[in-house]
């Protein structure tokens, strides 16, 4: 199938796409009737065994459906079983390749969307997806049973066609470069999942019923609350497609669960599965040592990626009194002393976060542009004046500024904010103390939290550490029932409606949206609807910067650190590996969808090595 551009104009000049992919920005890379992506081998032989560890921060999983709101799914489900439209690719940013869908093909005024299916493509029941499916899919996520999220992701999406039993259309709102790979790259499942004596469940019933999807992998044997294992479906119907090509090589992945991290690390050593993620830099500085590391039979691998840095923060919800004006919550990241934790509890591993876009073209430098400015001017009297000049930078505590300079800063803005030590506590002119709750899922956080503790206490300032199960933190979140806590946001190389979610008035006041700081600006709505309606690049780009700079200006969220590398243990003598870290893909996804188990296994050392 050839992709070709279409010189129409989609409202002023952009171009529109059909054919094999499709592109956010620019061409896609791989040309039609490409025969695999580079970053795998087309060869790596089909089977063995991946022994994974959950990367979840529950349990144990009650459930199979991934999609609705209460319980917990197992890791890597929604993955491994579910195929979607379009798939992306590891070496590129924004482009959606055929997979379920055989072309793609995006309308002149970009007010829709046709897909049209393979007819090889078939589920695991063994009948074929048909554009009903695709169709039952998208109401069923647009529906009550499922995360708020999805109705956001795809609010400007105005409803779905079935043109015929393998072609179905996508209409829109308003035209918008994102839609497109947002519904290509939603889950297809089939209208039989969840049906019982003939008659279909709620979805919010669907719980143990094993999801009837169309994806590599099936449900295995299973031991609740020890592991679960995906086994390959060996009539894979795009086992042999360019898509797939090299990738789902293991015949089974068992993904084991463990309660704590000290169960799990000592695990691994033991050699009780293959591969696991490092979060922690003392762990992986100080504790990832052993006689199987001596061997050479677990590696420990430093895979440096190009992925937007993200910005996991200390979220401040501005719900709470104590946290609705902006000079309080800035002092409080004024004693956030970063560079006391990175020599003393992370080995110098991580690098600071500043605002939402780091590592991505949206990353925001500099005073506002011209465009930037015209963008920020109407909203000129509801944003702070220093969001007009330079984009913040971290507080930092070298380089000729000292901690004690941050709090003497965060002094002078809480005195303006009407706060003053007295009887010990730095209280409000009613007399009210501030006292602040930090809420967490693990007694462990409190360790990196300790000096920003100190130092708030040299501020007046109690921050109590609490400490609750998983299940009661997940429900405090989903009803905003904190004063700070850490979310780990992840980033995006194209930002797009999710940010209505994250940031948007509406969900500030909606339970479970994700907008845990409470942000309710029209400002920031505006920009949201800016990036989301962006045709260009050149749209796009000041949008996204005056986004973050209101955010970061606002000082919602206090940036925490990211790691510009994946680390990794694997098992070099069981499993094999492509010689290079796709960019953009995520540690444990490389393994699974690219690695392959070597046959058979290595039993002892490599006498080279010894």
């Amino acid at each position: 199938m050839r992709l070709w551009p279409i010189l129409l104009l989609w409202g002023s000049a952009m171009p529109v796409w059909a054919g094999h992919a499709y592109a956010l920005w620019g061409e896609p890379r791989m040309p039609a009737g490409f025969d695999h992506f580079g970053y795998v081998n087309p060869d790596a032989p089909k089977g063995g065994e991946l022994r994974l560890v959950s990367n979840l921060r529950v349990s144990t999983f009650d459930k199979y459906n991934p999609f609705t709101i209460k319980g917990n799914s197992p890791a890597y489900l929604s993955d491994l079983m579910f195929d979607t439209l379009l798939t992306g690719s590891l070496d590129e940013t924004a482009t959606g390749y055929g997979l379920l869908a055989q072309d793609v093909e995006v309308a002149a005024d970009g007010l829709s969307v046709v897909f049209r299916l393979r007819p090889e493509a078939r589920f695991h029941n063994g009948k074929p997806v048909l554009a009903q499916d695709v169709k039952f899919s998208y109401d069923t996520l647009m529906g009550p049973y499922t995360s708020p999220a999805y109705k956001t992701a795809l609010f400007d999406v105005a409803g779905i066609d079935v043109i015929d039993d393998r072609t179905v259309r996508y209409r829109f709102k308003h035209p918008n470069r994102e839609l497109p790979l947002t519904v290509g790259g939603l889950p297809v499942f089939s209208r039989d999942w969840g049906v019982e004596n003939g008659k279909a469940k709620r979805f919010d019933q669907v719980v143990m019923d094993i999801p009837i999807g169309s994806g590599p992998y099936k449900i295995g044997p299973v031991r609740f609350g020890k592991d679960i294992t995906y086994v390959r479906d060996p009539g894979y119907w795009a086992r042999d497609l360019n898509v797939r090509k090299g990738t789902a090589n293991f015949d089974r992945i068992l993904v084991k669960i463990y309660r704590d991290n000290t169960a799990r690390l000592e695990a691994l050593k033991a050699g009780e599965f293959d591969l696991m993620r490092f979060f922690s830099a003392g762990d992986w500085a100080r504790r990832v040592t052993g006689r199987k590391f001596d061997t050479g039979e677990l590696v420990k691998g430093n895979f440096e990626h190009k992925l937007p840095s993200g910005f996991q923060s200390y979220v401040l919800n501005t719900r709470r009194p104590l946290l609705q004006d902006a000079r309080v919550r800035e002092a409080l990241g004024l004693a956030y002393d970063f560079e006391w934790m990175s020599r003393q509890l992370f080995y110098g591993a991580y690098q600071r976060i500043n605002g939402l876009f780091g590592n991505t073209l949206c990353e925001t430098r500099g005073t506002p542009t011209p465009e930037e400015l015209a963008l920020m001017e109407p909203w000129r009297q509801s944003l702070p004046a220093s969001a007009f000049g330079p984009m913040t930078t971290p507080p930092r505590t070298e380089g000729g500024t000292t901690l004690r300079d941050n709090l003497r800063r965060a002094q002078a803005l809480l005195r303006e904010a009407g706060w003053e030590v007295k009887d010990g506590a730095l209280r409000n002119a009613q007399g009210q103390a501030m006292v602040l709750e930090y809420l967490d899922s693990s007694e462990g956080g409190v360790r990196s939290l300790s000096s920003w503790i100190r130092n708030l206490q040299k501020l007046g300032i109690t921050l109590n550490f609490r400490a609750v199960d998983f299940a009661l933190y997940q429900q405090r979140l989903s009803k905003f029932d904190f004063d700070i806590t850490t979310i780990a946001y992840q980033g995006t190389n194209n930002p797009g409606q999710e940010l209505a979610d994250m940031f948007g008035s509406q969900a500030a006041d909606t339970e479970d949206s994700g907008n845990f700081p409470g942000v309710k600006s029209k400002a920031v709505d505006a920009m949201i609807r800016s990036i989301v309606s962006a045709k260009t690049l050149d749209e796009l780009l000041p949008a996204c910067h005056v986004l973050e700079r209101v955010i970061a200006h606002g000082h919602y969220l206090i940036p925490q650190y990211t790691a510009p590398s994946h680390r990794m243990v694997y098992n070099a003598w069981r499993l094999e590996r492509p010689a290079t870290l796709p960019p953009y893909s995520t540690g444990e996804a490389w393994a699974i969808d690219t690695w392959w188990a070597r046959m058979p296994p290595q039993t002892a050392p490599d006498p080279a090595r010894r």
